[in-house]
């Protein structure tokens, strides 16, 4: 079985948007996730959405609130904080790897949790600092 991932912003909208760039063998697999292991999303995806919602990047069907009330409830995804191990975890980086605070956030949450990342962000995946999902 696969390991329940970290999902990087774009994987957790594509999910939650059935947007086509998803596998359906992935997103059946997101699904299908019972209450207890719903996937990881770190809390610096939540303002990176609202960012990419301003910007006119993405849309959403609906308002911004109630977007997220159901895309980060507990029945859908374990909202991960920003810890001080993750602060150190992020200071611990290659200063060669992204500059993307929210992707050096959600790798380095994903290194000192131990966990994969379900991304096809081309600097993450060809990092090798994380296991990809």
């Amino acid at each position: 079985m696969r390991a329940v991932p970290l999902l990087d912003t774009h994987i957790w909208l594509w999910w939650l948007l059935g947007d086509d760039r998803m596998a359906a063998e992935e997103r059946s697999f997101l699904d299908a996730l019972p209450a207890p292991e719903r996937p990881w999303l770190c809390d610096i995806s939540i303002w990176e959405t609202a960012l990419l919602v301003e910007k006119g990047r993405v849309e959403l069907d609906c308002p911004m609130a109630d977007f997220l009330k159901i895309a980060t409830s507990p029945a859908t995804v374990r909202v991960l904080p920003i810890t001080d191990g993750v602060a150190v975890e992020m200071n611990a980086l290659p200063e060669t790897f992204h500059r993307d605070p929210a992707d050096r956030l959600i790798v380095a949450t994903a290194r000192q949790r131990g966990i994969p990342v379900a991304t096809r962000d081309r600097l993450i995946v060809d990092s090798d600092l994380v296991q990809i999902w």
